[in-house]
Parts: C-alpha cells; structure tokens; sequence
C-alpha cells in the first residue's frame, strides 16, 4: 500500500469516526431537548396544578393559562399570539373579514352612560335616524347604565335578519324614544373612500388589506377610469396592513405580467416563496401616487415600496412604520390559534424594511432598531439608491404637523364631538361637504358654547416652565428666580386665552370635519378635509408637472438617493474620508 492509500485510509477512518460523533451529539442534543421541553411543561403542569388546588381564592383556570402562553410568546415579538376560542370571532374581524350582523353604529361609554359614537350610510342605524351623539338607555329591555363597550357591542350584535329593540334619548328630546331594528350584514369596505378630485385626480383611499380590498381597488379603479383621470393616488396612510395577497393584487393592477413583488424569507425553505404578478395590468401607464405616513405598516409598505422599487409611482408623505414580518395562522385544539412570524419579506430591490431587531434585545428587554452602520444600499430598477431597515422612505417628503395643545384638547374631551351634534340638531343641512365651511358667525357661536367648561391643557412652554421650577427647587435655587418664574407663568396665562382665536383656523377645520359627518357621513369626512390635506395637494401638483414625475422616477439630481441614513453615511466618511456623496 503506498503512502496515498495509507493517508486516504486513514482521512475515511477520521471521517467515519466523526460521522459517527456528529450523530452521537444530535441524537444526544436531540434528546437533551426533549428532556428539557418535557422537564419544562411538568413543572409548568405541576405549578399550575398546586396554584389551583391551594391558592386561598378562587382561580380562572382558563386566564391564567392564557397568561402563561402570552408570557412565553412576549420575548418573541409583537405579531405572535395565542388566540383562545373565545376571541377567535374578535379575532377573524381584525384581520379576516369585518363582516358582521348588527346595526351599523360605533359606540362609547362616557361617565357610566353609552352613546353613539357614529353611524354608516345605509344600514339600520341610519335609516332608523339614530345619530351620534343619541344616549342608547336599553337594548331589547336591558338597562345599559354602567355596562362597557365590550358588554354593549355583544348585546347590539347578533343573527342578521333578527329583531333588536333599542330605547334612544336625544339630548333635544324631553323623553327616550323606542325604535325597533333588523339587524343586517355590516360589512365595512376596504376602500373608505374613492372618487375625483382636484386636477382629474382619481383618489382611492384604502383602510385595510382584508378579504376583497384587492376587487375594491379595481372597482374603484375601473369606475376612475370612465372620467379619463390625468393621474391616481392611492392613500394608504394609517393603513396597518393585513393580508400579503391582496397586496400583490393590488400591485398588480399597474405593473406588468410576470414581474417579482415580494419575495418571504425565513428558516424553512418550504415556506420561501416569491410573489409575481399573474395578469395584465388595469392601468400600467397612468400617473401614480402612493400617500404613506408612520402609521403605513406591512402589506401598505410592499404595495408602497414594490413600486416604489420598479419606479412605478412616486411615494409622498412620511417615513412608514418599518413592518417587515410575515405571519402565518396555525390551527389548535379546542377551536384555538396561534399566529407566528415565519419569515421576512423583500421587496424588489432586495431590501427588508423591518425596522425593529426583535432578536437582539437589551438587557432589560426592550427592543432596539436596526442601527444605521448596519442599514445596507439596494437599487431600484432605475438605479435610484434606495435603503433596508428602516420602513419606505418617501420620495417627496411632507412634514406632519401636529394640532395645536388647544385643538387636540377641545378633540380629547368632546367639545368639537358635542358641538357638531348640536349643529346637526339645529340645521336641516348644509352646502355640500367639499364646499362647507363654518362661517365666522358659527366659530363665535362655538367659542361662546365653551364658556364655563373645563378644557384646560398645557402648552409646551408651560411644561419647560415647570421642568424649571422642579430642577430650580432641587437644586435649592429657586427662592432666586422666583419672582420672574411667577412673571412668566402669568403671561403664559394671558397668552393661553388668545389660543382659541391663534389657532382658530385648525379649530374650524376639525369642526368642519365633524359636522359634514353628521351630514355625509365618513365621505362628507374626507370631501371636507380634502382643502386641508398638504399631501393631497402635493400629489396633485407632482402629477400635474409632468417633468418632475420623470425626473423623480429616472432619479436626477436630488432624487437620486432616497432616504440614505445619515449615521451610516457619516460612518462611512470617518472610514473613508475620501467617499462621495451619492
């Protein structure tokens, strides 16, 4: 035997002994693992088992099993959950279908007495002339004083077609009135809202991706489509999202066959898969506008990042939540589920926009997001550099604002909600929601129904004055800046009394908008608010420029780099001092 044998002999002989190691330590690791998952769930048992027998009170053996299995899941992250039967139905209308028999009204409660929040255009609510505002006393004979939401929405839901009883007292009628309903089919749309607007804009509002939104996008559409629209703008803004399919659908209807949507990773490879789209496209030429803000998350950031990617349409607004996960529903015993992430999902160009690292988590176990060093470069499929981790950045940024202390106080406590109740109660109608505006006249006449009532806020400055006072006194030197603190403090005072005239121009606007609801409903909400929208207008202006729309989608000049992280470039320049900016 020469040398060769003898080495090769002796490799097989290595290779079969450590053949047979590797699988010595999986069957032991193997096993191992089942031992500590069996050792594991029989002290789990066991606790259970004593905690119910001897613990002093009475136990609901049912939630507490629930909070054990929400406790092991929360370390995961926010999306895998344990639904029990009892919630499978809550469940199914969050993120299935909002289908459901009752009467079409929302609900609150409100010092232990419940009222109507709003009703939908032509269910039973509505036709029976129930409003919101209307204190509902009883539901077929039971007294609803102090009972919650939840209580309540059980008692007004129920087989379509079946009779309910309601006793309704109006803040303008001296007793309740009865009035007897049919339940109907309540089926909220996914498009809130589609139609023209200024500029032959064809506008789509899309709340949700549930069963269907996809055939209501192109319904939608297709009816746009007969007034020969110069563009469309499909809002997705606070559009959480919901099933990934709809999505690629949705897609679909302005991009070409057989080109790549999304694709799901994760750590089984059966579950790998790669959308593309399966037809022609309804409108592959148009004009398109995609509308996102913070609260755009999941299957809002593959249809927005998806085009954005092919350079299809042009996203406006403000950086999207960052929702990269995809979740799939396993069934249980008992009529139960769990909904676990299985994977992460690419957009065209490569890119994850998952925003929070749910696997590596603080010491104290909070989360923490993708830091900038580690947010990678992908390409659109004109070249423009757009990023990963960090949610879809727009290509036309618009800045938020928020209302004013003094607006979002008169929102919070109900003033603007009692105010427009009692404007529907004293006029017949009003001009048409996109026209409708409060005359001068109205404002004073709302300005004169908050006298004597408590809607007080603190501004920004009044809460750095107090931050003062407290680090002044800790650190005993308040007793010096005393006098021009108490100087301060009451000119802010003075100051506050002017907010309702300084800010009387976002205060009409939230009235407006309350009020063409009471009178047209959810669309006299969106017609009245489109004069205020910043983003809509931006939309419109970017369509009708149609030099920008190429410059924008071809990526000249500033419109080269989308949303490059600023930590990561300024890394880099430490690193590379010579590195040009893209």
């Amino acid at each position: 035997m020469n040398k060769g044998k003898v080495i090769l002999s002796k490799y097989k002989k290595l290779l079969f002994f450590t053949g047979i190691l590797v699988l010595a330590f999986c069957t032991w690791s193997f096993k191992d693992d089942l031992f500590q998952l069996s050792k594991n769930l029989d002290v789990f048992a066991s606790v259970y088992k004593e905690v119910n027998i001897n613990y002093v009170d009475d136990i609901n053996s049912a939630k507490m099993i629930k909070t054990g299995v929400d406790a092991m899941l929360d370390g995961l992250d926010p999306y895998t959950e344990f639904v029990p039967e009892s919630e499978i139905e809550d469940y199914k209308l969050h993120y299935v279908s909002t289908q459901y028999g009752g009467i079409g009204a929302g609900i609150f409660t409100r010092n232990g007495k419940v009222f109507v929040s709003d009703v939908f255009l032509g269910f039973p609510a509505q036709k029976a002339d129930i409003r919101p505002g209307d204190q509902l006393v009883k539901i077929n004979d039971i007294t609803l004083d102090g009972k919650n939401n939840d209580q309540v929405s059980l008692l007004l839901k129920g087989a379509k077609g079946a009779t309910i009883k309601l006793l309704v007292k109006r803040e303008t009628d001296e007793k309740p009135v009865e009035k007897d309903l049919v339940r109907d089919e309540i089926k909220q749309p996914n498009v809130s809202y589609s139609g023209m607007v200024d500029g032959n804009m064809g506008y789509i509002k899309l709340d949700k991706f549930l069963e269907n939104s996809a055939e209501e996008v192109t319904n939608a559409l297709t009816n746009i489509k007969k007034n020969n629209p110069s563009g469309v703008i499909l809002d997705l803004r606070s559009n959480g999202g919901g099933i990934l399919q709809e999505a690629v659908k949705i897609v679909n209807l302005f991009v070409p066959k057989d080109v790549e949507v999304v694709s799901q990773k994760g750590k089984i490879k059966e579950k790998n898969f790669t959308y593309n789209t399966v037809s022609a496209p309804l409108e592959p030429n148009l004009p398109l506008v995609v509308l996102v803000n913070s609260h755009s998350a999941s299957a809002s950031e593959i249809v927005a990042g998806s085009l954005q990617d092919l350079d299809r349409a042009i996203i406006i607004g403000q950086r999207s939540y960052g929702k990269g996960l995809v979740q799939q529903t396993f069934n249980l015993p008992y009529n139960s589920l769990v909904k676990i992430t299985i994977a992460k999902y690419y957009v065209p160009s490569g890119r994850c926009i998952q925003e929070i690292d749910y696997s590596h988590r603080k010491d104290d176990g909070s989360v923490v997001k993708v830091a900038d060093s580690l947010i990678h470069e992908f390409k659109t499929k004109n070249g423009r550099s757009v990023y990963d981790g960090s949610g879809i950045y727009p290509d036309i940024f618009v800045k938020q604002e928020r209302f004013a202390n003094v607006t979002q106080a008169l929102v919070g406590k109900l003033f603007v909600f009692d105010y427009a109740n009692r404007y529907r109660n004293t006029h017949a109608s009003i001009d048409n929601s996109k026209k409708f505006t409060l005359s001068d006249a109205d404002y004073a006449d709302f300005v004169k129904f908050l006298d004597g009532k408590n809607y007080s806020y603190n501004t920004t400055s009044e809460k750095v004055l107090a931050t003062l006072k407290t680090e002044a006194t800790k650190e005993k030197q308040f007793g010096e800046i005393q006098t021009e603190y108490d100087a301060l403090k009451v000119k802010m005072a003075a100051s506050k009394k002017n907010d309702l005239q300084q800010h009387k121009d976002e205060i009409k606007q939230v009235l407006e908008n309350e009020i063409a609801g009471r009178f047209y409903f959810e669309k006299g909400r969106y017609e009245s608010n489109f004069k205020y929208d910043k983003e809509l207008a931006q939309a419109v202006k970017v369509m009708q420029d149609k030099d920008m729309m190429a410059s924008i989608l071809k990526g000249e000049g500033n419109y080269k780099v989308i949303g490059k992280p600023v930590l990561a470039m300024a890394a880099k320049k430490v690193a590379d001092p010579d590195a040009e900016e893209q």
